[in-house]
């Protein structure tokens, strides 16, 4: 099953008053999914008690449900039954709150592409053809090494004769 098959199969196990509080703090914060937040607020919020309409256009809109705090990897939001990452995570895929690559994610990225260079550099080196390659290269450098001593003795020979 795929990772978001999974993560709907436990979001469909939990208890809808559960569900919601997951929508809340899921969707607090983001200008796109503002009607889904204002009517997951809306469902979470007893009929005798009101809660005021905030947009996002309003300062500290944000903060109208704050999120859960997470204390380190494994731990659970109150009620709501899915993992919380560690703290200093942002959002999860390697991105912050505000859509910028973490540093995290980015030295990630280098790492992975730098060892699948390095990988495909040893690679094409056990090929027949990567093995004639650096047989060239070998005899390249010392053909050139051998041309470099030849042009510094005569050189020597030159200064000794003036």
């Amino acid at each position: 099953m795929s990772e978001t098959g999974d993560m709907a199969a436990l979001l469909a196990a939990l208890a809808d008053e559960d569900l919601l509080e997951v929508v809340v703090t899921a969707t607090t914060g983001r200008p796109g999914l503002e009607k889904l937040h204002l009517t997951a607020v809306a469902l979470t919020t007893p009929p005798d008690r009101a809660e005021p309409d905030v947009t996002s256009d309003t300062p500290g809109a944000a903060a109208a449900v704050p999120p859960p705090v997470s204390g380190g990897s494994g731990q659970v939001a109150m009620g709501s039954g899915v993992p919380l990452p560690p703290a200093g995570f942002g959002v999860p895929g390697g991105y912050s709150e505000s859509g910028v690559p973490t540093f995290e994610s980015v030295r990630d990225k280098v790492e992975q592409r730098y060892g699948t260079a390095q990988g495909m550099g040893e690679l094409d080196r056990q090929t027949p053809a990567g093995r004639g390659a650096d047989e060239q290269w070998q005899a390249r450098e010392k053909a050139a090494a051998e041309r470099l001593d030849e042009i510094r003795k005569s050189m020597r020979g030159d200064d000794a004769g003036h």
